[in-house]
């Protein structure tokens, strides 16, 4: 009993000491995340403070409060400008296109690890990775090379062929725009997709497969019956999150590619934004606009969330 007393009494020393150690280590993870707090605050929250912009007849170099108040003139004028629904068209149709590849990650993933070879496993995920790094300016440089009326790559090898009579233009058809502007962005976007599907895949339990195998289930029945159930929460996560943004198809993209003979389908909301604040110098409009983007956004977030919840009872929060 004797031992049996002093264990218990080394535990509850251990306990004790422990214990005395949380608070300064709470305090530790405080300090450390401060910072982190710090440019939250800075660079997201502090900027918010900018769309008192859109209720002002705001001028560069003016004071923003002595300038009149414009309440929702801005709001109302966005609203009646005529050009604003061909832009959502844009914007929700390459949206919704982007939606619709984007399962070619989770097949991509799927595929990559059931390769043998881990030596090709490695060099296709690197060089499918790769593209996610190149800057916007290099990938249109290159599209340019490859696919321009003049001298591009395609327009020799299908002229060489006899294939075609004249040689293509799709940077310059706009019936060609989202098909694409959505190519070039699935194909620069894949590799670096598919990691988190495959951090996924090699997170799910590896007995799974086993007892599989040994029920003599196959290679497409494991990936239909295992793989496939354990992608699907971080899928729909993703997706839910593509749904919060389907307003902010991004900019760059879109501003290389713009010409005068595509701007009717290449130009989005953000291209628009850009173009009616810095361009016009209208600010006021640009803000108020960016501003509903943000607003229709976190409203679209919030309902695909609750779908979610309710048919799958899984959530984001």
């Amino acid at each position: 009993m004797s031992n049996l007393e002093n264990g218990h009494a080394v535990y509850r020393s251990f306990v004790t000491k422990e214990r005395s150690k949380l608070p300064s280590g709470r305090l530790t993870l405080i300090a450390m995340a401060i910072p982190c707090v710090i440019a939250l605050i800075l660079f997201c929250y502090l900027p918010l403070l900018g769309w008192s912009i859109a209720f002002f007849h705001y001028k560069p170099g003016l004071n923003l409060f002595k300038s009149g108040f414009a309440g929702l003139d801005y709001f109302r004028m966005a609203l009646d400008d005529r050009e604003l629904l061909p832009v959502l068209r844009n914007t929700l149709a390459m949206s919704f296109l982007g939606l619709l590849v984007s399962p070619m990650s989770v097949i991509f993933a799927i595929f990559l690890l059931e390769l043998r070879s881990k030596k090709l496993q490695k060099f296709i995920q690197t060089t499918t990775t790769l593209p996610n790094f190149i800057s916007w300016v290099l990938v249109y440089a290159i599209c340019y090379f490859m696919l321009s009326s003049g001298d591009g790559m395609l327009n020799k090898l299908l002229l060489s062929l006899n294939l075609i009579g004249q040689p293509l233009n799709p940077l310059a058809d706009p019936d060609m725009v989202w098909v694409l502007q959505t190519a070039i962005t699935a194909w620069k976007s894949l590799g670096f997709s598919a990691v988190v599907y495959i951090a996924a895949i090699v997170g799910i339990d590896q007995e799974q497969y086993d007892a599989a195998s040994v029920d003599g289930a196959g290679r497409w029945s494991r990936i239909w019956n295992i793989t496939l159930p354990g992608l699907m929460p971080t899928f729909i996560t993703l997706l839910l999150l593509s749904i919060g943004s389907l307003l902010g198809n991004g900019f760059e993209q879109y501003y290389l590619f713009n010409n005068g003979l595509v701007q009717s389908h290449i130009q989005v909301l953000d291209l628009y934004v850009y173009r009616i604040g810095i361009s016009q110098n209208n600010f006021p409009m640009s803000t108020a606009i960016g501003m509903a983007k943000t607003l229709v956004s976190i409203l679209l977030l919030m309902t695909a969330n609750q779908i979610s919840k309710k048919l799958r009872d899984q959530s984001i929060f």
